[in-house]
């Protein structure tokens, strides 16, 4: 017998947790901010909506359903199946935050607090909840497939994002590695920098349109299920020892950027999860590109 369908409700803690865990009450978390010239009560109010949508998401599931809950910060330690709904209950960033360690499962975005986020990704409210599941657990169903960036390198370590990936210092230093195309025929060309990055078109209004902008934006930004990347070296030094040639480009599928580290450690992340990332040394080589997984987003 087949498994009965899994929901996972994603979830993060909200602000209002957040100050309770720092300062250990409501009341002293409203000194602190009161102190400050702000008031607790609409911190307060945010927190009450975002429970209530997740007992009303939690409601929404059919009996015969498996369910679970994993917050943000247990993502990289949750195990998802491959019969599972991820239901993402709270803001845009959240659903990025979850596909990186998806492989293909369907995901419903719910948007907690309507007009405060954007709701590019969680496009939904909890009262369509229980349609939703239905819809994602029927053959041809509609959804939008979102094409994700992975990085993988040479010793088989792979991390995949929604939005961009990151390569570089760890810190302030400047990063050297030698960058191009992942082909035998270009060496590629060695580099200073602050960094590389890869996005994709869901990452297009965020920290890559602000590059695609600062170099003038003369290639079309790709469209969320466009199967096409744009890249940008951040800040690159010339030097007799070091180029400014290569410093933006775009791939498409089956064409891949290739980074060799060039300097004591170089850290690779995905959609600001800083804690979960990828660390190379001299001698390391990560191809870029497209990831054959993409982000399933029931709409």
């Amino acid at each position: 017998m087949s498994l009965a369908p899994r929901a996972v409700l994603v979830h993060r803690r909200t602000e209002y947790e957040e100050l309770l865990a720092r300062h250990g009450t409501h009341g002293q978390a409203a000194f602190f901010l009161s102190s400050r010239g702000r008031s607790i009560d609409e911190v307060a109010r945010r927190h009450d909506r975002t429970q209530q949508a997740l007992r009303d998401v939690a409601a929404a599931v059919p009996l015969t359903w498996r369910r679970s809950r994993v917050e943000r910060a247990d993502l990289d330690r949750f195990l998802f199946a491959p019969e599972d709904v991820v239901v993402v209950v709270g803001q845009d960033g959240l659903v990025a935050n979850a596909a990186k360690y998806l492989s293909g499962q369907p995901v419903v975005g719910i948007d907690t607090d309507p007009g405060r986020n954007p709701g590019v990704l969680v496009r939904h409210r909890c009262a369509d909840t229980a349609a939703l599941l239905r819809a994602a657990t029927t053959t041809g169903s509609a959804v939008d497939a979102l094409t994700m960036v992975e990085a993988v390198a040479d010793d088989t370590q792979r991390l995949v994002a929604l939005n961009e990936i990151y390569l570089g210092p760890p810190g302030h230093q400047t990063a050297r590695y030698r960058l191009g195309p992942d082909t035998k025929e270009a060496p590629g060309e060695a580099q200073a920098s602050s960094g590389v990055l890869v996005g994709t078109g869901t990452g297009a209004t965020g920290w890559l349109r602000s590059l695609w902008l600062e170099r003038g934006g003369t290639t079309p930004l790709p469209a969320p299920g466009d199967p096409r990347l744009l890249w940008f070296v951040r800040e690159a030094w010339p030097s007799p020892a070091t180029g400014t040639s290569l410093v933006s480009g775009e791939l498409g599928r089956g064409q891949g950027l290739r980074l060799t580290v060039e300097s004591d450690r170089i850290v690779v992340f995905g959609d600001g999860m800083e804690s979960d990332a990828l660390e190379l040394t001299w001698g390391q080589s990560v191809r870029l590109g497209i990831s054959a997984t993409a982000l399933r987003l029931v709409v």
